[in-house]
């Protein structure tokens, strides 16, 4: 990903922000206020990149819609009887959102003599779509064999349409399944919390302040007593949660989307969310 203004902007903002906790971490020592702070640089230094990924995702989604529109005015038109050049030099002045100036390009190639076979493959290749792609390969040979043109554009259109179509039918139909493991997500933090703050405390409270015995862990002899103490077994429920927050995110997305690169935004949320949450606990919470 080429790096722009505000993936710049969120890389220096977190590393000031990170300076300035490191120095105030060696002036007080509070581990908790630094690890919340801490979670704080990492939203500011991935948000960027997190929102890139989404725009860029949406534009894709606003690309094939586009290029839809585009191969049924063209189907229309070559059925008139049009041949495929003049067709698309024809609607030069239609607006096709982000693809305008993909097609204008496009155009300004025919008319300079380029061949259309040509013109098409520098057209899908400046897009970036696989799906305008394989259309366009389609469209292409089409072309060069001359046959019924009218119809294959009739059927590349049908076939985005019918993939737009099961897309956002698969979307919709998982929707409830998103909600759920958010909702179920924010319950396990729930209970990692209730476990760290409720349950350990009052176990450790049996064998001393801040510790318990546990009968039978020693490895040597079997009436031995191993003393655990509470903060180390509740240290590890932080990366339990960020990494159930980043695999829960990347399953969401697979689901709902098909993709895993389509998840990295719920992995994002859910990730930052567990980290700021637990250490904003230890923060207020913690003794």
């Amino acid at each position: 990903m080429k790096l722009k203004r505000m993936h710049w902007f969120g890389i220096i903002a977190a590393g000031i922000l990170l300076l300035i906790n490191i120095v105030y971490y060696s002036l007080r020592g509070n581990l908790n206020l630094f690890l919340f702070l801490g979670g704080i640089c990492l939203t500011i230094l991935f948000m960027p990149f997190v929102i890139g990924i989404v725009l860029e995702n949406r534009k894709e989604e606003n690309t094939t819609e586009m290029f839809l529109e585009f191969s049924r005015n063209l189907a229309e038109s070559v059925a008139t009887g049009t041949p495929v050049s003049k067709s698309i030099v024809n609607m030069r002045n239609k607006n096709y959102g982000v693809l305008t100036l993909n097609i204008t390009k496009l155009v300004d190639q025919i008319v300079l003599g380029i061949p259309v076979e040509r013109a098409l493959e520098t057209f899908a290749s400046d897009v970036g779509s696989k799906v305008i792609s394989r259309a366009v390969a389609l469209i292409r040979e089409a072309e060069r064999a001359g046959g019924e043109i009218d119809y294959i554009l009739e059927s590349v259109a049908k076939s985005i349409s019918e993939v737009d179509k099961l897309k956002k039918e698969r979307k919709a139909a998982v929707y409830s399944l998103v909600v759920q493991g958010y909702i179920i997500f924010f319950i396990f933090i729930g209970i990692m919390l209730v476990m760290e703050f409720q349950i350990l405390p009052l176990a450790g409270s049996a064998g001393g302040i801040g510790k318990f015995t546990i009968e039978g862990l020693a490895a040597t002899t079997s009436d031995q007593t191993a003393v655990v103490n509470v903060q180390e077994l509740s240290s590890p429920f932080l990366f339990l949660l960020v990494t159930q927050g980043i695999l829960a995110g990347l399953t969401i997305g697979k689901l709902s989307e098909g993709s895993i690169k389509a998840g990295v935004k719920h992995s994002f949320i859910m990730a930052i969310a567990a980290f700021l949450i637990s250490s904003g606990a230890n923060l207020f919470l913690g003794k």
